[in-house]
């Protein structure tokens, strides 16, 4: 399946894409896709109704982020060996954890907003993975079997909050519409293997990123199961896995987005992202 939320930000309903690529309503099944909707029972519930029989969704209707509720986005740094040499880092001996807010999260076509002052806005095409049963201390066998399924994801970055800054990376990643996500959560039986993925990213008109979860330093497994020994994970909890080389810091000299600049991004079975880049409203 490939599940939706689509409408106005903050009052999305729940939808799916039939086979023919027509968003359909879901609002006459379940009250969102969100945490409450992506247990194994819940979701087998859905596989099972004809989507042929839902209404459409109007065409030109907004997509928005395709997993509500979600209480903790979790970012993995340096995991592609490639992006840690363009960083200029060692690739990391066990996974590099941070946050993202949650407040973060946009819809796949969204504008993303560029602080006042921020000169170092950058991209970052990911797996973005997506829990659907709690995972407290699982063993890699059965990590997978705690997610709900996949999502294209730009981790949105501002570098020199992240890196420039005193404390914590979450300051650079966490501004309002930095984290982009959809246009839909693609199950994992539809994904298949989630370390064969090919990933890719455009900034106006110009590939900037290429690569494939296939050369991550820790898989989709190793990580749920990594994680799950610090933290329960939590239905809807978002996991980024981290970037493929091509980031904005690692040019030579360095490439950073400004306003009116559009990135467009895409991945297999994950469906395809545009943002423009705007002035936030607090300029």
């Amino acid at each position: 399946m490939k599940l939706i939320r689509h409408g106005l930000p903050g009052a999305e309903s729940p939808g799916l894409i039939d086979a023919s690529g027509t968003p359909r309503d879901l609002s006459g099944v379940v009250a969102d896709i969100a945490p409450a909707t992506l247990g194994p029972d819940s979701m087998a519930r859905l596989a099972a109704l004809d989507p042929l029989k839902l209404p459409p969704v109007p065409s030109g209707t907004r997509l928005g982020p395709c997993v509500g509720g979600v209480g903790n986005v979790i970012g993995i740094g340096l995991n592609y060996a490639d992006h840690a040499a363009e960083a200029g880092l060692k690739v990391p001996g066990e996974p590099i954890v941070f946050n993202k807010h949650a407040g973060a999260l946009s819809g796949p076509n969204d504008d993303v907003w560029l602080p006042p002052g921020a000169l170092k806005l950058d991209w970052e095409v990911e797996l973005g993975v997506v829990i659907g049963q709690r995972a407290f201390h699982v063993g890699e066998g059965e990590a997978l079997s705690h997610v709900a399924g996949y999502c294209l994801l730009n981790d949105v970055s501002e570098r020199a909050y992240q890196i420039e800054h005193e404390g914590q990376w979450v300051k650079g990643k966490s501004y309002p519409t930095h984290c982009p996500i959809g246009p839909w959560l693609v199950t994992p039986d539809e994904l298949g293997d989630p370390q064969d993925v090919e990933l890719w990213l455009e900034v106006n008109g110009t590939r900037r990123q290429n690569g494939s979860t296939r050369t991550m330093v820790f898989g989709v497994a190793t990580l749920v199961s990594y994680l799950s020994r610090f933290m329960a994970l939590q239905p809807g909890d978002v996991i980024a896995t981290g970037t493929p080389p091509g980031v904005g810091m690692g040019h030579k000299p360095p490439l950073y987005l400004k306003a009116g600049d559009v990135m467009v991004l895409g991945g297999r079975a994950l469906g395809e992202q545009r943002q423009v880049v705007v002035k936030s409203p607090a300029s």
